[in-house]
């Protein structure tokens, strides 16, 4: 392939992943985009997971292997076996330079596994290349031809140390929109849903209920003494207070299998669940408010709960069900109950929460009336 060719292939590639609609799409755009500029058979991308000390493929594609699949679950391989990757980032960056690709051959001399690698499936030669994110490296990308092709030489490496570059401008851009998607359903202080996220679950929720009558419910706190800390100790003690109910609050939300913890705004906190029985919602959140009455801030929470699975009359919507847990909390904060308040077990919540709606039925009716 000539210059001009190599150049429309950097070009394809760079179109490819931007028209890429998912993460998945795209990896699997940047390695067909690689194989193919590189005239190669088969091209994977490994990611590079520090926390667990491997490279971890993502896709892989061409003229696949047995035991090799396109999106592998759990494909991955220690870098002590292959530590190049560790070597370029301390030693071999130090001077300025960037990060180059390399070639290897079946039959080559270099030490490490890669070249076992390729003759147990059949293919001759490889280049691989570093993938650097934010001047570090995230993973590699990688490009083998099958035994009896010309091998990749030291112009085919170079040509790879390119297209990684392209190939980590466009995983970049992903990020930057996974992490905008994130951040649109999640609260930046303690990384717990926002309310955006609890109205979407819940609307999802009260559809499961309504098909199948799975258990719905919903545990609203708010936190005490939030105003005090602010006022006494400064906001930056107050965020801390935050930051650790949420922390709690992710602790105890665990115990309920697929329950959203969030922070609904300011001290107010809630957890979402479907499936528990109702027994085990209040189970968890007598927990929550022991263990947050043992933080170093703060003076507790109050806390209220409303389960379809308890005598609260039909829930047609997320409103009845927030105006039931809401007053439940109301008069858990009233009383300063160290257990959270249920309604349907005290049907006084009922009749507070059926009041409530009234009254803001009559003033809006009011309202409507001097329009």
């Amino acid at each position: 392939m000539g210059v001009d060719g190599r150049l429309r292939a950097v070009v394809g590639l760079a179109q490819a992943m931007a028209a890429a609609c998912a993460p998945r799409d795209s990896v699997r755009a940047a390695a067909r985009g690689a194989r193919l500029a590189m005239d190669g058979s088969f091209a994977a991308i490994s990611a590079w997971e520090r926390e667990r000390g491997r490279l971890r493929v993502l896709v892989n594609e061409g003229a696949l292997r047995g035991g090799e699949e396109e999106f592998p679950e759990d494909e991955s391989y220690p870098v002590h076996d292959f530590p190049e990757i560790t070597e370029f980032l301390h030693e071999r960056w130090a001077g300025g330079g960037g990060p180059h690709a390399w070639v290897e051959a079946a039959g080559g001399g270099r030490p490490g596994r890669r070249g076992e690698a390729l003759r147990r499936r059949g293919r001759g030669t490889c280049v691989v290349a570093p993938i650097v994110l934010s001047g570090r490296a995230w993973g590699e990308l990688y490009v083998a031809r099958d035994a009896g092709l010309p091998d990749f030489d030291e112009d085919d490496a170079e040509f790879a140390t390119v297209l990684a570059a392209v190939v980590a401008a466009g995983l970049a851009q992903n990020e930057r929109l996974e992490e905008a998607r994130r951040l649109a359903f999640t609260d930046p202080l303690t990384g717990l849903a926002n309310r955006r996220a609890v109205d979407i679950r819940l609307d999802e929720a009260l559809e499961e209920h309504r098909r199948g009558a799975a258990v719905v419910s919903l545990a609203v706190c708010d936190l005490n003494g939030l105003k005090k800390v602010n006022d006494t100790l400064g906001h930056a003690m107050g965020d801390r207070l935050l930051e650790r109910f949420g922390s709690v609050l992710s602790l105890c939300g665990a115990m309920l299998p697929g329950a959203l913890a969030a922070r609904l705004g300011g001290d107010e906190f809630c957890l979402v669940s479907v499936g528990p029985s109702a027994d085990e919602v209040v189970r968890v959140t007598e927990e929550l408010c022991l263990r947050a009455a043992e933080l170093d801030l703060g003076e507790g929470v109050a806390c209220g709960v409303a389960s379809t699975g308890d005598p609260i009359g039909p829930v047609k919507s997320s409103r009845r069900l927030f105006r039931l847990a809401d007053a439940a909390q109301y008069k858990a904060k009233a009383a300063r109950s160290p257990k959270p308040v249920v309604a349907g077990r005290d049907t006084a919540v009922v009749r507070l929460a059926d009041a409530a709606q009234q009254e803001a039925a009559g003033e809006r009716r009011r309202f409507r009336g001097r329009a």
